[in-house]
C-alpha cells in the first residue's frame, strides 16, 4: 500500500507536534511545508530537513500531497482551506476552523464543491478519560442532563503574545481566551450536551495589551433544557488545569486537565485507568501537551479518506463551538441575551 503524502501550511510551534505524529505513522510521509516568510525558507529547511515552499500554488500543485494540514494563523485558515480544496487536496485544519461563521461556511462550501474531506482538530475528544464521560452521558447513565460547566482559567505571559503578534488580535485570532484557549473544552461541553439555545456573556481585557479578551464568562442554555457556565482567561496566574463538570439527575462527573477527578454516578462504578492515561494540560505552557491525541485525529482523518466517510469532527461540527463563542462576544458587546 502506497503512503499518503502530507503537506503542512504554517511553520509555527504546532508543526513539531505534527512531525512527531507523522514519524510514528507508517502509512504517511511528510512531503513539504509552506511558509509565507520567504526569508525563512532556508532556515526552516535546515531545521526540519524537508522541502519548504513560499509559493502556495507550487506547494499545492505537488502531486505527492494527498492531505493538507492547515496550521497557520486562525484567521487565515479559511483561505488556506479553500485553496487546498480547489487543488483537490483533503484538509485537516487546526482549531478553530476559522474565526467567523461566514469564513467557515465558505470553507465548508469549497470542500463540498470540490469533493474533498474537511476535518478539524479537536484532539481532546480522543482523551481516554473524556471518552468514558461521553460513553456514560450518551448511554443515559447520568439520566437527564441538568448542568454542564467548562472552566479554562489559564495563564499566558507577555512574551506569549509579543513573540507572535497575531495572537490576541481580532483579525487573526478572532478574540483570545475563548476563541484560542477555551475552544477545546467548550467543544467537549457541546459534544456532551448538544446544541445551545441561548448565550449571555461578558468579556474583558484586563492585563494583556491585546485586542481580544484575557478574562470572560458566559451562561448557556442548551436545547435539551440544561444550563451551563463557561469561564476562560489568559491572565489568571499561575494558570489552573481546564475543568469540565457534568451534572445529571443520577449523578455527576468532574474532570481536570483531561483526568476524571470525581465520579459520583448511581450504580455506575468509576472506570479503571492506568497512570499513563493522561495527555497534559496547557494551563500555563501550551507546549506541555502530548502529541498522542493529535496522532489519533490524523489516523481518523486518513481512515475517513480511505473509507469515504466523515472525519471525527467535520466542518459543520467544528462550526458549533465558534458559533457559541461568537454569540458570547456579541452578547458582551450588546449586553443582551443572544439566541442561536
Amino acid at each position: 500500500m502506497s503512503k499518503k503524502g502530507i503537506g503542512i501550511i504554517g511553520t509555527g510551534s504546532i508543526v513539531n507536534t505534527y512531525i512527531k505524529c507523522i514519524e510514528e505513522i507508517d502509512a504517511v510521509e511528510l512531503v513539504a511545508l509552506f511558509t509565507r516568510s520567504s526569508d525563512r525558507v532556508k532556515k526552516i529547511e535546515l531545521e526540519f530537513g524537508i522541502p519548504v515552499y513560499d509559493d502556495l500554488s507550487a506547494f499545492l500543485a505537488l502531486p505527492q500531497i494527498d492531505l493538507i494540514c492547515v496550521c497557520n494563523e486562525s484567521g487565515s485558515h479559511g483561505r488556506a482551506i479553500i485553496q487546498a480544496a480547489r487543488s483537490e487536496k483533503h484538509v485537516l485544519c487546526e482549531k478553530p476552523l476559522e474565526v467567523t461563521l461566514q469564513k467557515i461556511d465558505e470553507a465548508i462550501a469549497a470542500c463540498k464543491q470540490h469533493k474533498v474531506k474537511l476535518g478539524c482538530v479537536f484532539q481532546n475528544r480522543c482523551g481516554v478519560h473524556f471518552k468514558q464521560v461521553f460513553d456514560a452521558v450518551s448511554k443515559g447513565k447520568l439520566g437527564k442532563l441538568l448542568m454542564g460547566n467548562a472552566h479554562i482559567n489559564w495563564y499566558r505571559n507577555t512574551e506569549y503574545y509579543a513573540k507572535n503578534p497575531w495572537r490576541g488580535t481580532l483579525e487573526l485570532d478572532g478574540g483570545a481566551a475563548f476563541m484560542n484557549q477555551g475552544i477545546h473544552t467548550i467543544d467537549l461541553l457541546l459534544h456532551l450536551f448538544g446544541p445551545v439555545r441561548s448565550v449571555f456573556g461578558t468579556v474583558r481585557t484586563r492585563v494583556h495589551n491585546i485586542q481580544g479578551e484575557d478574562v470572560g464568562s458566559g451562561i448557556l442554555e442548551f436545547a435539551n433544557g440544561a444550563i451551563g457556565n463557561i469561564t476562560a482567561g489568559t491572565a489568571l496566574y499561575p494558570g489552573h488545569p481546564e475543568r469540565l463538570e457534568v451534572y445529571g439527575e443520577k449523578g455527576s462527573i468532574l474532570m481536570e486537565g483531561g483526568r476524571i477527578v470525581s465520579w459520583n454516578v448511581r450504580d455506575v462504578p468509576e472506570p479503571d485507568f492506568e497512570k499513563g492515561d493522561l495527555d497534559g494540560s496547557g494551563a500555563a505552557d501550551p507546549t506541555a501537551i502530548s502529541h498522542q491525541n493529535h496522532k489519533k485525529v490524523i489516523l481518523d482523518m486518513l481512515d475517513a479518506i480511505r473509507e469515504d466517510r466523515l472525519p471525527m469532527v467535520d466542518g459543520p461540527e467544528a462550526r458549533r463551538s465558534v458559533e457559541v463563542i461568537t454569540a458570547l462576544y456579541r452578547s458582551s458587546e450588546s449586553q443582551d441575551l443572544v439566541f442561536l
